[in-house]
């Protein structure tokens, strides 16, 4: 996911190193499924912060108008050609460190190594650059992922524009959001900023959790 995603100014100095565990994806205390898996002959490229091969990625996410867990399988190398018409939002709600969520039950985990690492750092990067005020180097503890889903009236299409969701606040961010009615409350209210992020386009599919259980958690890495 994300893998065209230029935060080259944000991530200058960031180190990115493997984990040593295997990934909050293969257990953790949270029965919250969490982190990427990879299919196919897919590695990770810990100096690109790339995937490559021949399969991909599967990642959970939130089905935004139920809250309901999904799963969205991404491609390595998949091209995209957005235009108005093929396009839909993906939420990325990003928690602080105070929240007093666990981050095991995040979509993404950021501590204590990041098991998204194709965009959890960077993403942590981004928060940290727009709102310091709320999110501080190594106090970011994950994001979620809402996605539409057609089949319950969401706004769903195979290209997705990631928006990054920051709360102006840590105290905002004690509300665990899973859902578009959230975030347009939150919106409404000024406890959450939406930051669209167009140049990261990219294509995924709903799968099913059996295609989550299959894969391999992806390498853990260490952000900002």
């Amino acid at each position: 996911m994300l893998k065209r995603i230029m935060f080259v100014a944000i991530l200058g100095g960031l180190v990115v190193t493997l984990g040593g565990f295997a990934g909050i994806a293969a257990g953790s205390a949270s029965t919250m499924p969490s982190g990427q898996v990879m299919y196919g002959n897919t590695t990770f490229d810990p100096t690109t912060g790339h995937f490559a091969g021949g399969g991909g990625t599967v990642e959970p996410a939130y089905n935004s108008n139920t809250g309901t867990i999904i799963y969205l399988q991404t491609p390595n190398n998949a091209t995209v050609n957005p235009n108005d018409h093929n396009v839909a939002p993906l939420f990325l709600p990003e928690y602080p460190d105070g929240s007093g969520i666990d981050p095991a039950s995040l979509n993404c985990a950021h501590v204590p190594a990041d098991n998204c690492p194709d965009h959890g750092p960077p993403l942590a990067g981004l928060a940290i650059k727009i709102m310091p005020n709320v999110y501080k180097p190594g106090h970011v503890l994950g994001h979620d992922h809402l996605a539409g889903i057609a089949s319950s009236g969401g706004d769903f299409n195979v290209i997705w524009e990631p928006v990054l969701v920051l709360f102006t606040s840590v105290h905002a961010s004690t509300q665990h959001i899973t859902t578009l009615t959230q975030i347009n409350a939150a919106l409404a209210a000024g406890q959450i900023i939406e930051v669209p992020l167009p140049q990261a386009d990219f294509h995924c599919s709903v799968v099913s959790a059996a295609a989550y259980a299959r894969g391999i958690p992806a390498p853990t890495v260490v952000g900002p």
